[in-house]
Parts: C-alpha cells; sequence; structure tokens
C-alpha cells in the first residue's frame, strides 16, 4: 500500500468518526426536544399537579395536598372530584365534589340534614361533619341543573364555600380544569381519589 493510499483511508476514517460524532450529538439532542415535547402535551391535555388550598375537601384531601388532575374527554360525574378554574369572586382555582349534574333534579333538605338527587337520598360517607350543619344556601338554587352546569360542594360542609353560596354558585362545564384523580404529596396521604 503506497502512501497516498494510506493517507486517503486515514482521511475517510477521520470522516466516519466526525460524521458519527455529529449523529451521536443529533440524536441524543432530537431525544431531548422530543421528550420535552411528550411532557408539554401531558401536561396540557393529560396530567396537572394542583395544590389545595384550604379545608374545605377535609378528610378526604387536606391543606397543600398534590393532587393529579386528568382533564382528557373528561365528562363530570356525581362523586367526581373536580378542579375549577378561577371565577369572578376567588382568584385561584377550587377544589370540590361534584353532587349533580346537568339534567338532575336537586333538593337540598336542610330540615333532615340530607341531598336529595333524582329522588334518592345521597350516601356521602366522605362528609365531615353533618350533611349542612347550618351552612345553608344563600339564594335560591334551580330545582333541576341547568344544561351545561354542575352543582358541587366540599366534603367539610360547615366551612366550605360551595355551590350554596352565590359567589360560587353553579359551575359552568367549560370552567372544570379536569377530574382530581389521586394525591401524589405529601406520600403519607398518597393514593387513589374516589
Amino acid at each position: 500500500m503506497n502512501k497516498q493510499n494510506s493517507q486517503q483511508i486515514e482521511s475517510t476514517v477521520g470522516d466516519v468518526n466526525d460524521n458519527s460524532m455529529v449523529n451521536t450529538v443529533y440524536d441524543w439532542v432530537r431525544t431531548i426536544i422530543f421528550t420535552f415535547i411528550i411532557a408539554m402535551v401531558c401536561s396540557v391535555f393529560l396530567l396537572r399537579i394542583i395544590k389545595v388550598d384550604g379545608g374545605s375537601m377535609n378528610d378526604t384531601l387536606s391543606d397543600n395536598d398534590m393532587v393529579m388532575v386528568t382533564d382528557m374527554l373528561y365528562t363530570p360525574h356525581n362523586g367526581d372530584i373536580i378542579v375549577i378554574t378561577h371565577g369572578e369572586h376567588y382568584n385561584k382555582p377550587i377544589i370540590k365534589r361534584v353532587i349533580a349534574t346537568e339534567g338532575q333534579k336537586l333538593t337540598l333538605d336542610f330540615q333532615n340534614e340530607r341531598i336529595i338527587v333524582d329522588g334518592e337520598v345521597l350516601k356521602e360517607n366522605y362528609i365531615k361533619g353533618t350533611t349542612f350543619s347550618h351552612n345553608f344556601a344563600d339564594y335560591e338554587i334551580p330545582s333541576e341543573i341547568p344544561k351545561g352546569k354542575v352543582f358541587v360542594m366540599g366534603d367539610n360542609r360547615p366551612i366550605s364555600k360551595d355551590s350554596r353560596k352565590a359567589e360560587i354558585g353553579l359551575i359552568d362545564v367549560e370552567n372544570i380544569v379536569g377530574k382530581a384523580q389521586f394525591v401524589a404529596f405529601p406520600f403519607n396521604h398518597f393514593g387513589y381519589l374516589y
């Protein structure tokens, strides 16, 4: 093998090594960008982490709990714990439980401390205190939930500001961020919400 051929082979090996390094860096950058895009899509459309603020959902949720919320193709159902965007009278998201959805007939029986939805008394083993604990409605709640609305309440009924109060009222479905699926932190509260 002559000297010229040897130099051409060394030059070709050097080019291959340079291309290999460029391809490796390109693959890493592409992977990082793709991972970032997937994470962004998941955070916007699939999962969000929301911090609980206040005690209106005690003992189900506590102040400062971090909950994972999903919203993709979500339709509210009775009993779901949902996150609601800020409203006219409150400036941050709130977390409440769905009691009745559009088209359902709702009766708040304050005298007997019970809630009746479509003729059935709700069995609410998750509430703290009594059903109302003298925290009554301050406006006339419709007996049938209008289209596109839900009626919500906190589990800690004595202190909860919820659909019983005019400042919260019936919640527009469009203002629901999603369903709280489980507590992610702190770990002593970690678990699925039902």
